[in-house]
């Protein structure tokens, strides 16, 4: 099938692994597919850039290796990269964005009653939604679980970015009602793991810090992965390291991170306000490429 290209009016482009870029409204998933009925599959995004007279999606190599190790851990087919790269030059080259956008890649374990359970793959471009970099009321939320919940537990899909996010808006809808950007979730221990959204990170004592994957069962981010590649490259140290909410009082500064987002200061935690260092702003959000 010869795909179709989205007119450039368009915002937002789609494009089907072994279709191409597909018509505004064009059918991608039946209204059986286990993505949306269940949450079963994997997802990836990242942020897109302009790059001369094309666009070009930021850090996509670290992305395409976290979403292989996605689909590996929810015993989904390994994506076929050459395919991904094909669709996603495809989307890029439709793409008609006035300024940033976001590339998602999505991958469901396909229809829960077809015959040969063919998994769906497709990627997106669309706007970055503007205003997001500021600095942020944040509430801590109940995660209900030890910080070391996924220790044995790998049905857990810990560190997986899985399309099940279900539990992430909840969170978002109960930080608006509080007035605030966004949650940040705390374990039944006390500790500070990750935004809905969103890595957590921290200065302390010139120490960039940011809490440990693995046992906690927090994402791998991407963005905070360069920005302490960054560090370690001009000799300012870093670590990973767990730390109680009520901690982040005393540290010279905490942000949230991530590639839409970018590096965004934590103003107020429960409404305490928290150091707002704007210099540690500058160097993490350079670091990151913002």
């Amino acid at each position: 099938m010869e795909p179709i290209v989205r007119p450039r009016s368009v915002h937002q482009v789609t494009a089907v692994i072994g279709t191409g870029v597909v018509a505004p409204g064009a059918l991608v998933a039946s209204a059986d597919d286990l993505g949306l009925t269940r949450g079963d599959g994997v997802f990836d995004a990242m942020r897109v850039l302009p790059r001369g007279d094309g666009w070009e999606a930021e850090n996509l190599e670290r992305h395409l290796r976290r979403f292989v190790r996605s689909a590996a851990a929810a015993e989904l087919p390994e994506p076929d990269l050459g395919q991904w790269r094909e669709a996603i030059a495809q989307a890029m080259a439709a793409c008609d964005l006035e300024g940033e956008g976001v590339l998602k890649l999505v991958l469901t374990r396909g229809d829960d009653h077809g015959t040969d359970r063919t998994p769906l793959g497709f990627c997106t471009v669309s706007p970055l939604v503007p205003g997001a970099r500021r600095p942020l009321a944040v509430t801590t939320l109940a995660l209900g679980r030890p910080s070391n919940a996924f220790a044995d537990a790998p049905w857990l899909l810990g560190g997986v970015k899985t399309l099940s996010y279900a539990v992430a808006m909840a969170a978002k809808r109960e930080a608006a009602r509080r007035g605030c950007d966004d949650a940040l979730y705390v374990s039944t221990d006390g500790v500070a793991l990750e935004a809905t959204t969103a890595a957590l990170l921290w200065v302390d004592h010139g120490v960039v810090c940011s809490t440990p994957s693995g046992t906690t069962g927090i994402l791998e981010s991407i963005t905070l992965a360069v920005i302490l590649d960054a560090m370690a490259e001009t000799g300012t140290p870093t670590d990973r390291r767990l730390v109680r909410a009520e901690q982040l009082d005393a540290m010279t500064g905490a942000w949230l991170a991530s590639s839409a987002r970018g590096v965004c200061p934590i103003a107020t935690l429960d409404g305490r306000r928290l150091p707002v260092d704007d210099g540690w702003t500058d160097r993490l959000a350079s670091a990151a490429g913002f």
